[in-house]
């Protein structure tokens, strides 16, 4: 770990703390502290909670929060009742007045967020969200509070192309790949040069390209595409999955998509090219029944690979 990434993530995080108003004296224009606030909106989103629970999942001081849902209580916000299941134990809920409190609060802080977001267009809202989402994916599993965070929908949904989905494939690809393995910008213009292609001859009946989204935000996709030499033969190409949304099977339904596709349009094989450092896309196409039918080595993107052709037949020999 380098002091410029420490300093970095302190950077954003007086940033952030800054833009959402978290040091003001009275959180979204209210009466109330942030930690105030946050007990609040806890209460309301559980089912009856203890403090005892609320203090192991927020990670916050217990004497702190006794004092927070005191006052609380004082306000007659919140109320609590004994256990059945321990006496020992009391359990929060809302009061009629805290409920009523809470509904303002989340109108004020829905308003201040779309006041944030406002400027933005949809791509970079879109860009926005997906950061945010990035953070805590990579964060969650080490924070102490780990256990309230609310993670992004666990589904996704495939689609069809739409405007600015190319230019996406071709930087997500070109940053992903730099990233993760190095590779120079060849990569990115070998990625360009693809999709123009595929754009250029496309043909409606015989070739396609997925777009895979999680909460509305791109994180994969794959083309399937005419082989331009080989007559009943498929290209997979430019499969990509975000590291964010990584485990999620959006990779295999991707590849099952081209396989099924390509068999409903008529062709015998699906072949793909891929390089041996990718292991992670080569067990997802063995899952899917690819076999390897060359390797070649070669010298690309700033590196010596290994470049592999696999092939899925599609019809029984």
């Amino acid at each position: 770990m380098t002091q410029e990434r420490i300093a970095a993530v302190r950077r954003f995080n007086r940033f952030y703390t800054r833009v959402v108003g978290a040091l003001d004296e009275g959180h979204l224009q209210s009466r109330f502290a942030l930690a105030e606030v946050r007990l609040l909106f806890e209460i309301a989103h559980r089912d009856g909670p203890t403090a005892t629970e609320l203090i192991a999942d927020l990670a916050l001081d217990a004497g702190y929060v006794s004092r927070l849902l005191r006052e609380l209580a004082r306000r007659r916000l919140v109320k609590s009742t004994r256990s059945a299941a321990d006496g020992r134990e009391r359990h929060l809920s809302l009061t009629a007045k805290g409920s009523a409190t809470v509904i303002d609060l989340e109108s004020r802080a829905g308003a201040d967020v779309a006041r944030l977001i406002q400027p933005l267009d949809d791509i970079a809202q879109a860009r926005l969200v997906g950061a945010m989402d990035a953070i805590r994916s990579l964060l969650a599993p080490a924070s102490p509070a780990s256990a309230v965070v609310r993670a992004p929908s666990p589904g996704f949904v495939l689609r069809g192309l739409q405007p600015g989905d190319l230019g996406w494939v071709v930087q997500a690809h070109g940053e992903l790949y730099t990233r993760e393995y190095g590779w120079d910008d060849q990569f990115e213009a070998l990625v360009a040069k693809i999709v123009a292609g595929f754009i250029e001859t496309f043909d409606a009946s015989r070739e396609r390209c997925w777009i895979a989204e999680r909460d509305s935000v791109r994180v994969g996709s794959v083309f399937l595409m005419r082989h331009p030499e080989r007559d009943g033969v498929a290209k997979l190409r430019l499969l990509l999955v975000d590291p964010a949304a990584r485990g999620l099977g959006i990779g295999q339904r991707l590849v099952r998509e081209c396989t099924d596709f390509a068999r409903a349009s008529g062709y015998h094989t699906i072949t793909l090219w891929t390089n041996d450092v990718l292991a992670s896309a080569r067990r997802i196409y063995q899952a899917e029944g690819y076999r390897l039918v060359n390797e070649e080595p070669h010298h690309s993107f700033g590196h010596d690979l290994k470049g592999q052709t696999w092939e899925l037949a599609l019809v029984e020999n």
